[in-house]
């Protein structure tokens, strides 16, 4: 029983040392990018690496605010994720739910369709949609940033893989005791996908708070741009000054991290319980 006990030990010790050692791996850059933000441009660019700044540079904090409209910026983020994501969840949701469990005339060339939209990376019809935007008066403005993002083939598919797990015995009960399609969807059928939704919100937020391509090329204006897009105009030409640049994206970053934090345990669930590894 000793030597058992001490083998448990010995393994129980080896794997957190192991965990300990992956976690200090992947959480390094993060380390190094704050350690960046207070340090000054010449430490940061000097050969030989300097693992702490002689002295803390907190002021690289207030030039974000000097070089950006850093508040009006973020407020436009968090309209853009809080739109896309609602909508997400409403369009997604509802598609899903139609293409797992309705029959109706070209639900399979409809699905295939949407589906096809996860193949082809969205570079490719970035012009379509910028001359869509622009046909529609929308560039430079809050619409034209949030429109292609209102809805998802990925989260289309994620919602009908969720619909589709379910018993056909929850919808049979629905009709029974005479609810309709729209009243089974919210009553009884929602519900039971609420971790599938919450893996699709996380998602949505992810994806909207970090977009860069299209916000940098239909916003002009810094007052019109997101965090993300904000962000690569702080790089010059000439010269970047890397502790700023380093400062403003640990603020940038900073409303998704406290939500992460607010809602681990939600987040974790969420992702156990839909199987997304």
């Amino acid at each position: 029983m000793p030597r058992a006990r001490g083998r448990r030990r010995g393994s129980h010790a080896l794997i957190h040392l192991v965990l300990g050692v992956g976690g200090l791996i992947m959480a390094f850059p993060f380390l190094w990018q704050i350690v960046m933000s207070l340090s000054t441009n010449a430490e940061v660019q000097s050969v030989t690496p300097t693992f702490w700044p002689a002295h803390l540079q907190w002021q690289n904090y207030a030039a974000v605010f000097q070089r950006l409209p850093f508040l009006s910026q973020l407020w436009t983020s968090v309209l853009i994720t809080v739109i896309r994501t609602v909508a997400q969840i409403v369009l997604c949701t509802l598609a899903g739910y139609a293409f797992a469990r309705m029959r109706f005339r070209g639900r399979a060339v409809l699905l295939g369709l949407v589906l096809s939209i996860l193949l082809v990376p969205s570079q490719a019809y970035l012009i379509s949609q910028y001359q869509i935007v622009q046909n529609l008066g929308w560039l430079n403005t809050l619409a034209g940033i949030v429109a292609p993002g209102l809805f998802s083939a990925y989260g289309t598919f994620l919602m009908r893989t969720a619909f589709l797990n379910l018993p056909a015995e929850l919808e049979e009960a629905a009709r029974i005791d005479g609810s309709g399609p729209l009243r089974t969807f919210w009553s009884v059928m929602l519900p039971v996908v609420r971790p599938s939704i919450s893996v699709l919100a996380i998602s949505a937020v992810l994806w909207s708070w970090n977009e860069l391509l299209w916000p940098l090329v239909v916003s002009t204006r810094a007052t019109q741009m997101p965090l993300s897009a904000a962000l690569a105009t702080l790089a010059g030409d000439v010269t970047v000054n890397y502790p700023v640049l380093m400062a403003a994206s640990l603020l940038a970053m900073a409303p998704v991290l406290i939500l992460f934090i607010l809602l681990q345990r939600r987040v974790i669930d969420g992702l156990a319980s839909s199987g997304l590894k």
